[in-house]
């Protein structure tokens, strides 16, 4: 039996191709009204301590949901309650396919938007191609190396919204920007001053510019 789209803010386990898969639901915030769009936001790197907890994934979905969006968090294999061993990306874009299949499932009315920060970012942009999403998040995408082929990510078409901090120590800025020169990427890039991989300090700066980024694409307001 399936297992249906919460109607509150909730945590639940999801089948996954792994194993089960640990995901987080919540809903727009109180007094916003509600947009048909679920946003699916992907965390960082689990080897390094990277989870759908992860600060900047949290305000990412929080600056979503003060838009109206509902927003699903999920654990890739291996991390908090997900069950499975960590892939070096190829299962955990296999994950992050099965919780889009499910949320279009159970939402089809509404538009997905995939979101990610750091290893996140990578996963959801080589999702991008095949579950075109409405609307892309990228953020601090690591496009330095470290392991991940990007030159093999095909250039997103759609809104695509790429947040980079120009003093980040893990993802060299440069070779982000450089990334999308050269594949002449049709992305809104925003570039953060002072700012570092994990946006300390920055937070509120980050979820301005991602109401900022997004709020062109928001379809009109659902009424119930």
């Amino acid at each position: 039996m399936a297992i249906p789209f919460p109607t509150t803010s909730t945590t639940l386990m999801l089948p996954g191709p792994a194993g089960a898969l640990e995901v987080a639901v919540d809903l727009p915030e109180a007094g916003v009204e509600p947009v048909p769009v679920v946003a699916i936001v992907c965390h960082p790197l689990p080897t390094e301590g990277g989870t759908m907890h992860n600060k900047v994934v949290t305000m990412t979905a929080r600056s979503l949901r003060e838009l109206g969006v509902t927003t699903v968090r999920f654990n890739f294999r291996g991390t908090g309650a997900s069950e499975g061993t960590f892939d070096n990306g190829a299962g955990e874009l296999d994950d992050l396919r099965a919780v889009a299949a499910w949320v279009r499932v159970q939402r089809p009315d509404d538009a997905l938007w995939l979101a990610g920060f750091s290893f996140g970012a990578y996963v959801s942009l080589r999702a991008a191609e095949k579950l075109q999403p409405g609307m892309l998040i990228s953020i601090a995408p690591p496009a330095s190396g470290r392991g991940w082929d990007f030159d093999s990510i095909a250039m997103p078409t759609m809104p695509w919204l790429v947040i980079q901090g120009d003093a980040d120590e893990i993802v060299d800025p440069q070779a982000v920007y450089d990334w999308l020169e050269r594949n002449n990427a049709q992305a809104e890039l925003v570039r953060m001053p002072d700012t570092g991989h994990f946006f300390h300090r920055k937070l509120m700066d980050l979820r301005g510019a991602i109401k900022h980024g997004v709020r062109p694409y928001l379809p009109p307001a659902k009424h119930e």
